[in-house]
């Protein structure tokens, strides 16, 4: 059809292809050959019977005994060995945490006397006015007056406007400069030179810090190495984390990796098992059969778990059997539970 001016409309006009049309057979030679056999399950490597089998090659080459998880279809494994320490490409942040020059208040008593013990930098101790002396308090007077440390007297009202609206602060608080982080390499490097089992706690995706406190509390008190947090989606080492862990943060370090996935991936070079916590595991908790090897535990949000790239990195999935009342654990909780089963089988076989 033409226009006025003697022109084709424009969209009017028909194209066609000239030569015979390809259809979706004819793509390519290999195509018109069939495809290959299924792999079996045990030769796909993100399939959960292929992380059995490379687990269990990983715990024989490693010097493991017999099949681990025989009876119940679990997997297990291990790394180089101890010989190889170092881990190679390990992504980890900034040794100084990512919030700028805030400086962070320690609440409550525990919390403010483990700090000074363990010479956590401050810059000024508040004590309410007409607080109740106990021991604690004596010592945290005792402890910073012997190092100089600005000592202000406050009414209440003030304390608790330092302190914050939902926390208690039992009389005292401490102003401390931003956490300073550890590198995750440093953390392995530095339990391996000791000659202790590295064993470590990781978070992915965890954002309160009460969680952390809690983790941070069942790792030193069931003889963990380190908890590790990521950079980014993640909570940080805060003052109601600090006030959670009653103290244990002075005692536990906390490093913060730039990649959770790439750190998680190094430290299985390095010889160190990855296990993640998921209520639908394919490994159950009791008698866990590598709890005796270098472990770092992965424990992800109540809500969404374990994310899809960590999960994939994971040696195998641990599971705890509830009972069919209770639907999930607190990650907290979650993570206590799984210290100490393997605390209590490292302890009967004689692992430091």
């Amino acid at each position: 059809m033409k226009n006025s001016g003697g022109k084709p409309r424009a969209g009017a006009v028909r194209k066609s292809r000239k030569g015979p049309q390809v259809g979706s057979g004819g793509q390519g030679r290999q195509a018109l050959e069939g495809k290959k056999p299924t792999p079996k399950a045990e030769d796909r490597p993100y399939h959960p019977a292929g992380k059995a089998k490379a687990a269990r090659e990983r715990y024989v080459a490693a010097g493991g005994r017999g099949k681990p998880g025989e009876g119940r279809g679990q997997g297990s494994g291990q790394g180089r060995g101890r010989g190889d320490t170092t881990p190679r490409g390990a992504s980890g942040a900034a040794r100084r945490a990512k919030s700028g020059d805030e400086s962070e208040i320690v609440t409550g008593r525990n919390s403010v006397v483990e700090a000074l013990r363990a010479h956590i930098p401050a810059s000024t101790l508040y004590i309410a006015a007409r607080v109740e002396m106990d021991e604690r308090v004596k010592e945290i007077l005792s402890i910073a007056t012997g190092r100089g440390l600005p000592i202000l007297e406050v009414m209440r009202p003030e304390l608790d406007r330092l302190a914050g609206r939902d926390s208690v602060h039992q009389g005292v608080a401490l102003k401390v400069p931003p956490y300073e982080y550890a590198h995750p390499a440093d953390l392995l490097d530095l339990t391996i030179r000791k000659g202790q089992t590295p064993l470590f706690v990781a978070l992915d995706g965890i954002t309160d810090p009460r969680n952390l406190g809690a983790i941070i509390r069942s790792t030193a008190a069931f003889g963990g190495q380190g908890v590790i947090v990521p950079q980014r989606r993640s909570v940080g080492m805060t003052a109601s984390a600090w006030k959670t862990s009653a103290g244990a943060a002075a005692r536990t370090p906390v490093a913060m990796a730039a990649n959770l996935t790439q750190t998680l991936k190094a430290f299985k070079e390095a010889g160190v098992f990855v296990l993640g916590l998921d209520g639908g595991g394919d490994v159950s908790l009791p008698g866990l059969s590598f709890a005796d090897r270098p472990v770092v535990i992965v424990v992800g949000s109540e809500g969404k778990g374990l994310s899809r790239l960590v999960t994939e990195t994971c040696d195998a999935i641990v599971s705890i059997p509830i009972t069919a009342t209770t639907e999930s654990l607190n990650a907290g909780i979650a993570t206590s539970v799984t210290l100490y089963e393997i605390a209590k089988l490292r302890a009967e076989a004689g692992t430091k």
